[in-house]
């Protein structure tokens, strides 16, 4: 178990403090290492019948997440709830506005609420991290629709600080690269269709077969473009053939690949432009 510095010592007490004072959590779970590491400290800190995960088995979800959500929760010995939120069905969702998080984000935590309903006492948490606040999410305008709290946010760990604790308790997946949901890998305004879903999804998966751990395939409908870490920029160029004749199979008319490499978020640019051509 890796030792924690001082300063990550004060900011786990906090946590603990945090949890301490609350009856229990129904924790919003994706399986990314935020959420993991908010429903892993609501078992610690409140007791098994007091931390209940919930996951939303959708199309924006991966299969394999969902899967690892479901492995974790068995190994940690958690209560994990599923339900089906059908965003895809809500035309605000599918026709991709830059707010389209903002949807997202109410179906789940009005399915929540409901169960909430079964566990009155108990707050709907987030996995939001100090370092979220700063950028672009709209889901946060629902998280506060919602009351949804957000304790890793509210004792200021970083990014990389609560990765630092979840590697100290050994969680499975405390380096487990960012995994935003499959709608984020197609452009704003452009609709979200069940297919495009599959097709990044199954892209994706292929790269990672491929020894790429982390990816992005962006669908921008007629092509697909490939993101990989920039240091594995030349380990990509060198099978580039093999990798667009095996993307191109899976349905997508063109591959291009992106020589800048990998930037998470990087479909938000177009925002940044909107907003100054608006100004």
């Amino acid at each position: 178990m890796q030792t924690l510095s001082d300063h990550l010592k004060h900011k786990l007490h906090q946590l603990e403090d945090w949890f301490s004072t609350r009856k229990g959590s129904i924790v919003a779970f994706s399986g990314g290492i935020d959420s993991t590491l908010v429903l892993f400290l609501a078992r610690k800190f409140q007791g098994k019948e007091c931390a209940i995960g919930v996951i939303s088995n959708s199309e924006s979800l991966k299969a394999k997440d969902f899967e690892l959500a479901q492995s974790f929760c068995r190994d940690f010995d958690i209560q994990l709830e599923v339900i089906k939120t059908e965003e895809l069905a809500d035309l605000r969702y599918n026709q991709n506005p830059e707010n389209r998080c903002y949807f997202c984000k109410e179906h789940l935590f009005h399915d929540l609420r409901e169960i909430q309903q079964k566990y009155p006492d108990f707050d709907v948490l987030s996995g939001t991290n100090h370092d979220d606040l700063g950028d672009y999410r709209p889901g946060l305008q629902a998280a506060s629709k919602f009351s949804v709290k957000a304790p890793i946010a509210d004792c200021q760990l970083t990014k990389d600080e609560l990765r630092q604790i979840a590697k100290h308790f050994e969680l499975p997946n405390w380096d487990k690269p960012a995994s935003p949901c499959l709608s984020s890998r197609i452009p704003y305004n452009q609709p979200i269709t069940h297919q495009k879903l599959q097709q990044v999804e199954a892209a994706e998966n292929l790269l990672n077969e491929l020894g790429f751990r982390d990816v992005r395939v962006r669908h921008y409908g007629s092509y697909g473009q490939v993101e990989v870490q920039k240091q594995e920029l030349d380990k990509l160029l060198a099978i580039e053939g093999q990798v667009i004749a095996q993307i191109r199979s899976l349905g997508f008319q063109e591959v291009r690949i992106d020589r800048e490499g990998l930037v998470s978020g990087k479909l938000n640019r177009a925002l940044k432009g909107l907003n100054q051509t608006k100004a």
